[in-house]
């Protein structure tokens, strides 16, 4: 039995915002979106996806648009109504195309009301003969010349397709597709590009890395938390808004940091301090600290998660979470990794593991990355180096991108609603 992974790679507008997510998986030892329909690994293919979606749809991939390669057997078993119409685009490649009662189902689907994509669109009949069934084209860039991959963007634009350049891992695909007037792009460097830093190395100074190693111990002193909150302004300031927000409905509001923190309690401190800490006293988050905070609490989450089934690891569950946590440290501020992580007290296995990806902490953390990066050959070598069974990688991953969207909201909602207003303190 082979190892079968599927994860989320984001799709960004050439401004950075993200537009949806692709669904990128793999299973029975090969990546499977386009396979011959009439091979027995397009039916194991279609089981693994088939029933993994079955399961967990409704939590893991809801609130994005999705764009899904669906193979013939995808289509026959009516994978597709697993989503909602306004979260799915159904992508469909050259083996459904070719497959007439592939773009039957189609077809149908297109009727219903949901948009269809094609992967590695080609200037030939049976793909011009799509355009009035399709919404998006995409085109990759690794084996698109300039000439076609203009051609193709400004016929799509002219019959309103939108066009996703695809397999982008490179600043230079990426300025190519950009130039070209794409509508969206994808890949590994896509993936990793942030928009500007929020803070200057002058960050590197504030209490906020002290606050993060203090709300991430294994055993944490809230006098200590209260203590480096208190000499903060902009921290106290959020935490109080935070905390006296219609979320808690409070009975009495909070009026010292003490009151905040026993209000926000530490397992919900520990993952809100990144919020405090980026969005200032205007309450505002942008898109691209939106990423940012998101991929870090995305990697926090599964580092520690992981940390239940990894053998032999020297450093704690916590750390763990801290390491996911800091590992997003230079997409924040404007300084490198090495000087961020000389201001911060972390254990020497952390510090390892983010500069140099060495040791056991430093697999661990390449994994994460692996996954990021749907690398799937190295997501396989680098479980088995750290004692985790492949089959648990795929729930972990949904598990904690569960937990993660959970949080937003739960983040959003509070942060959002913490007007700064000046209600009693009568009970309500």
């Amino acid at each position: 039995m082979g190892s079968k992974y599927i994860m989320k790679q984001p799709i960004k507008d050439p401004k950075g915002a993200i537009i949806g997510h692709e669904i990128l998986y793999h299973g029975e030892n090969q990546a499977f979106s386009g396979e011959d329909p009439s091979t027995a690994n397009d039916f194991a293919a279609a089981d693994t996806i088939y029933n993994f979606l079955t399961q967990n749809t409704a939590k893991a991939l809801k609130g994005s648009l999705n764009f899904m390669t669906f193979t013939t057997t995808l289509l026959m078993k009516k994978t597709p109504r697993l989503f909602a119409k306004s979260e799915l685009v159904i992508q469909i490649d050259d083996s459904v195309i070719i497959h007439p009662l592939s773009m039957h189902f189609v077809q149908q689907y297109a009727k219903e009301g949901y948009k269809i994509a094609v992967n590695e669109f080609q200037f030939s009949p049976r793909y011009l003969g799509l355009m009035d069934s399709i919404d998006y084209i995409k085109i990759n860039s690794k084996t698109t010349n300039d000439l076609t991959m203009r051609n193709i963007i400004e016929i799509a634009h002219s019959m309103n397709k939108k066009c996703i350049v695809t397999d982008i891992d490179s600043e230079e695909r990426y300025q190519r597709a950009v130039s070209m007037d794409a509508d969206a792009m994808e890949g590994t460097y896509v993936a990793e590009i942030m928009t500007a830093k929020v803070h200057s190395s002058a960050y590197l100074q504030s209490n906020f890395f002290r606050l993060m190693v203090a709300v991430t111990r294994d055993e944490p002193n809230v006098e200590e938390i209260e203590q480096l909150i208190s000499t903060d302004v902009s921290l106290s300031y959020g935490l109080l808004k935070m905390a006296n927000s219609v979320y808690f409905a409070l009975r009495h509001r909070a009026t010292t940091i003490h009151q905040a923190v026993m209000t926000l309690g530490l397992g919900q401190l520990k993952q809100w301090i990144y919020l405090l800490s980026t969005s200032g006293t205007d309450n505002t988050i942008d898109a691209g600290t939106e990423e940012f905070l998101k991929l870090s609490f995305m990697r926090a989450n599964f580092a520690s998660e992981l940390m239940a089934y990894a053998k032999d690891m020297p450093i704690s569950k916590s750390e763990a979470y801290l390491m996911g946590m800091f590992s997003t440290l230079n997409y924040l501020i404007d300084a490198p990794m090495e000087e961020i992580l000389g201001e911060v007290v972390v254990a020497d296995e952390i510090r390892e593991a983010l500069l140099h990806k060495t040791g056991r902490c430093g697999q661990l953390y390449d994994l994460i990355l692996s996954y990021e990066a749907a690398d799937w050959e190295k997501i396989t070598s680098l479980a088995a180096e750290l004692g985790i069974p492949d089959q648990y990688l795929t729930n972990v991953y949904f598990v904690c991108m569960d937990n993660v969207n959970t949080l937003w909201e739960q983040l959003t909602n509070a942060y959002s609603t913490g007007e700064d207003d000046t209600a009693s303190d009568e009970q309500v």
